[in-house]
C-alpha cells in the first residue's frame, strides 16, 4: 500500500501523457487535513523548479498534499519553470478544494524539457477523481523513470503505522539523488518533531547510497503526519519516540536497498562498510571513495576482487589515517593487510574472494586502525547497460 499504509492519507496516479511511453506519468499524494510536514532536498546548485517551491512552502512545517510529475525534471527551465511549478500546484489545490500553499512539488525526468502544461493540466482533475486510500500503488508506478519496478515499504510500531515509496536508479550520490522518496506515518507530530526525524532518521539513510557519483537537481525526500491515529503528540525523549523511528528506519533502509538493487545497469550491490576511523564521517568518506571508484565498481561488474583497487580507493579519500594499520575483506575473505595485499591472497585466498564477488551482494569491509569511527555505503557495479541507458537516455 505503500505511502497510503499509514491512515489519514489518499493517493493516486494516471497516465496523463507526460511520458512517451504512455507509462503513469503524473501522481498525487493527499492528507485528509493539514498535516506537520518535513523534508530534505538536493544540495545542488542548480535546484529544480519544485525544489524551490516546496523548501518554500516547507517553512510553515505544514502541508497536505505532494503533485508528482515524472517525464521532465522542470529544472534548468527559468522563469518559466516556476511559474509551471506554481500553476501546476494551484490547479491541484483547486481540484481538492485546499489552500495552495499546503501543495508540494516534485518532478523527475530530462532536466531542461519543460512540461507541457496543458497535457499536465489536462491531467489533474481525472487524477484528484482517482484518488484513494488504496491508491499507493499506483502513486508509486507513476513517480518512476528509468526504474524497473516501484520500491515500496511499510512497518509499523504500537498503533502507528509508517509507510513509503520511491524512485530513482541514476544520478544518485550522497547529498541525495535523482532520488524522490515519499514517507507517510499517522503518528500525531509536531512540525519540530517531523523535521527531527527527517534529518536525524531519514537523511542519513538516504545519504548512504550512491550510484554514479552524480548528485541530481531534483533530490527530495518528503515526511508527512497525518495524526489519524491519534493519542499525544509523539516528540524526542517521549514513550514511543524510538518505535516511531524505528519504524522510519525500517521503511528508509528498505528503500534504499530496493532502490540499489534497482540501479541503472546493476548486476550486483555493493555495501561498502568501514571501521576504526578517527571520525564517523572519515569513514564515511573512505566508504564513499570506494564503493564510487569507477574501478572498484567495474571490478565488481568483472567479478575481480583486484584488491589494490580498493587500496588506491582509500588512499585517494581524503582521509587522514596510519597505513600500516589498514585491513580490508572482501565477502569476509582477508585481501589487505597491514597496509598490504594479504600475502593469503596469492596463495589461495583470491579464488575465494572471486567466489565473494559473484555473489548478488558484494560487501567489502575496511577496517583503518582504531578509531571509533564507522560508516557504510551501498552502491552498486558500473555494467554495459549503464554506459547504454544513460547514452540513448534523451532519445
Amino acid at each position: 500500500m505503500s505511502v497510503t499504509f499509514a491512515q489519514g492519507f489518499r493517493a493516486g496516479g494516471i497516465v496523463a501523457g507526460l511520458k512517451p511511453s504512455g507509462r503513469p506519468d503524473l501522481a498525487l499524494l493527499v492528507a485528509d487535513r493539514p498535516c506537520a510536514a518535513a523534508a530534505v532536498f538536493t544540495t545542488n546548485a542548480f535546484p529544480a523548479a519544485p525544489v524551490v517551491l516546496s523548501r518554500g512552502r516547507l517553512a510553515t512545517g505544514r502541508a497536505q498534499a505532494i503533485l508528482v510529475n515524472s517525464g521532465q525534471a522542470n529544472a534548468a527551465t527559468g522563469s518559466r519553470g516556476r511559474g509551471d511549478a506554481e500553476r501546476a500546484t494551484d490547479a491541484a489545490a483547486a481540484a481538492l478544494e485546499v489552500d495552495p500553499s499546503l501543495v508540494l512539488a516534485a518532478s523527475t525526468g530530462v532536466i531542461g524539457r519543460p512540461i507541457p502544461m496543458r497535457t499536465l493540466l489536462d491531467g489533474i482533475q481525472p487524477l484528484a477523481a482517482s484518488l484513494s486510500p488504496d491508491g499507493g500503488a499506483a502513486f508509486a508506478e507513476a513517480i518512476t523513470t528509468t526504474d524497473t519496478v516501484p520500491k515500496v515499504a511499510t512497518a509499523g510500531r504500537r498503533h502507528w503505522r509508517t509507510g513509503g515509496c520511491a524512485k530513482g536508479v541514476g544520478m544518485i550520490a550522497p547529498n541525495l539523488a535523482t532520488m524522490l522518496a515519499f514517507v507517510t506515518t499517522d503518528a500525531p507530530l509536531s512540525p519540530a518533531s517531523a523535521r527531527a526525524l527527517v534529518t536525524g532518521v531519514l537523511e542519513p539513510i538516504f545519504e548512504s547510497l550512491t550510484i554514479d557519483s552524480s548528485t541530481s537537481t531534483n533530490d527530495s525526500v518528503f515526511l508527512l503526519a497525518s495524526g489519524a491515529a491519534g493519542g499525544a503528540a509523539v516528540e524526542p525523549g517521549s514513550p514511543g519516540w524510538a518505535d516511531l523511528a524505528s519504524t522510519m528506519e525500517d521503511v528508509g533502509t528498505s528503500l534504499v536497498e530496493q532502490l540499489a538493487g534497482d540501479a541503472e545497469g546493476g548486476t550486483h550491490i555493493l555495501v561498502v562498510e568501514v571501521a576504526g576511523a578517527a571520525a564517523d564521517e572519515d569513514a564515511r568518506r573512505v566508504a564513499r571513495a570506494i564503493a564510487e571508484s569507477p574501478l572498484v565498481k567495474t571490478a565488481v561488474f568483472g567479478g575481480d576482487p583486484n584488491p589494490g583497487r580498493i587500496l588506491q580507493a582509500i588512499g585517494s579519500s581524503g582521509v587522514p589515517f596510519d597505513p600500516d594499520l589498514v585491513g580490508a575483506t572482501i565477502g569476509h575473505v582477508p585481501v589487505i593487510a597491514a597496509g598490504q595485499i594479504d600475502p593469503a591472497y596469492f596463495a589461495g585466498a583470491g579464488d575465494a574472494a572471486r567466489r565473494a564477488m559473484k555473489e548478488r551482494t558484494v560487501v567489502v569491509e575496511v577496517s583503518l586502525g582504531t578509531g571509533p569511527g564507522r560508516g557504510r555505503i551501498l552502491g552498486c557495479d558500473l555494467s554495459y547497460e549503464y554506459v547504454r541507458i544513460n547514452g540513448e537516455y534523451t532519445t
